[in-house]
């Protein structure tokens, strides 16, 4: 039986949160359990357009001229009052997602502060570009550039990394002097309200942080994006959306950043070190139920270590605990959704149907208890398919990976570019010049050699092909959120 819910998960616009209109509302869902906890209120176009009223308002008001020190400490102040705040964070993720409790607070909510900090200390270290001109005839001009805040920046949030990803595309656009309206996913509500509380106590003026919930097509996603007064879009999500999206601002010329779809391909050679590769490789398929943009959902091996690759993350995924998300023994959550779990389904009858041979898993798993409600899956790998088949195609976006054999270092580079994705992908080798040389021919915009998801926030993030437009993360980030301006002056 579904519980009562408990509370109201609100709107909150120019500095304040709204009285939910009860005729307006949707339900947020325990992933793990399928009860509901909470009522969303639904944002109407109306409110919408409040918001982003709210935040050009802001901007008219002065928050884009504050000296970057003083936006750079509100941010440092945001970070420290997120940590004083760690556990409701942690709770809130956990109620949203389903994720485990030691996932939350080591990737998750570990990453907002950081992302915080990072920000504040790369827009204070950012210097101008300038050249000096030589005209002849002992004529010289200085060019400098002036880099100013986009405006108000449409920040559109997934469901599966909510305040990690949220906090990574908020920190620069306030820390570079914008003034943001958040779409968070309708699956995952939570934080970007509680952040709302977060930075109003550490200071941060009305209406430069805005939050509307609700879904995308006929709902607060698509008002947002229609809204004549936003001035760029961000967004993180699936390439389907990413391209209604980018119709959708086309005809006003809005810049966009995506970071989309991936079908990532992890390259194994018969040199690497067979214990690393496959404690890494199972991170990259198993790490927040596959749920993760940059996750592994191809790996090709060569064919002398293929059986024992095989056999390591068979046994690998065995070990693997779902579990209730506040047990710090579960190792692995639900899928976000019944919607998703279906999907994900679907993909592991495909892959029978496309003649997979069945390792480990490929179906639901009998949970016990409330938890039979949830969105549960088993952890699935799969050999006997190919990059014909739909499986290798087509983002699944589920704890799941095809393994499939190769002979020379041309041809597993070959296989790993057969997509029209590239966002990410790893190689596993013990020769350096190898690593080098395979990762830089991967048709992606991140490539890591004997590891996965290590990340500097300061390195270009994104991706190329279905994966995305555009990069974030250090000076790239600060590049997208303001444009610059070109002054010269003869001397």
């Amino acid at each position: 039986m579904t519980a009562q819910p408990q509370e109201w998960i609100r709107n909150f616009v120019d500095g304040a949160f709204v009285d939910p209109d009860p005729n307006r509302a949707f339900a947020a869902v325990d992933p793990a359990t399928g009860a509901t906890f909470a009522q969303v209120h639904e944002a109407d176009r109306g409110l919408v357009d409040r918001a982003v009223a709210a935040a050009r308002a802001a901007l008219a008001a002065g928050w884009a001229e504050r000296p970057v020190r003083e936006r750079a400490d509100l941010l440092r102040r945001a970070a420290d009052r997120i940590e004083e705040r760690f556990d409701e964070f942690v709770a809130a993720e956990i109620a949203d997602t389903g994720k485990p409790i030691t996932q939350a607070r080591e990737l998750d909510i570990a990453r907002a502060p950081a992302n915080f900090r990072t920000f504040a200390d790369v827009v204070s270290a950012a210097g101008q570009e300038s050249f000096l001109t030589e005209m002849g005839g002992g004529r010289r001009a200085l060019n400098y550039a002036v880099r100013k805040p986009l405006g108000v920046v449409a920040v559109i949030v997934p469901w599966n990394l909510p305040l990690l990803l949220l906090t990574w595309k908020v920190a620069p656009a306030l820390a570079c002097g914008n003034a943001v309206v958040v779409k968070p996913s309708e699956d995952t509500p939570s934080t970007a309200t509680l952040l709302a509380e977060v930075l109003a106590e550490v200071g941060f003026p009305r209406g430069v942080y805005n939050v509307v919930h609700g879904f995308g097509a006929g709902s607060a996603g698509a008002f947002l994006t229609e809204d004549p007064h936003i001035d760029g879009v961000t967004f993180t999500g699936s390439s389907a959306t990413g391209s209604h999206v980018m119709k959708t601002v086309a005809p006003r010329v809005r810049p966009v950043s995506f970071e989309l779809g991936g079908k990532n391909a992890a390259v194994v050679f018969d040199d690497v070190c067979l214990d690393e590769a496959i404690d890494g490789l199972s991170r990259s398929i198993f790490t927040n139920t596959g749920q993760v943009c940059l996750c592994t959902e191809r790996v090709y091996v060569q064919r002398a270590v293929f059986g024992d690759i095989v056999a390591g993350l068979v046994e690998r995924a065995g070990r693997l605990r779902l579990g209730r998300p506040t047990d710090t023994a579960t190792t692995t959550g639900p899928l976000i959704s019944q919607k998703h779990r279906q999907k994900v389904q679907a993909y592991l009858e495909l892959a029978e149907a496309e003649g997979a041979e069945v390792h480990t898993g490929g179906g639901i798993p009998a949970m016990g208890a409330d938890l039979d409600g949830g969105s549960w899956i088993e952890p699935t790998l799969w050999t006997g398919l190919t990059n014909r088949d739909r499986v290798l195609r087509e983002e699944i976006f589920g704890p799941v990976a095809a393994l499939i054999p190769f002979d020379t270092e041309a041809e597993a580079i070959a296989l790993a570019n057969d997509t029209d994705y590239g966002l990410a992908a790893a190689v596993w080798t013990n020769d350096l010049r190898r690593g080098h040389r395979v990762a830089q021919a991967m048709n992606v915009g991140m490539s890591w050699v004997n590891t996965w998801f290590l990340r500097d926030l300061r390195s270009p993030f994104g991706g190329v092909g279905l994966s995305g437009i555009g990069r974030e993360g250090g000076e790239s980030s600060l590049h997208f959120y303001t444009e610059p301006t070109n002054v010269c002056v003869q001397l």
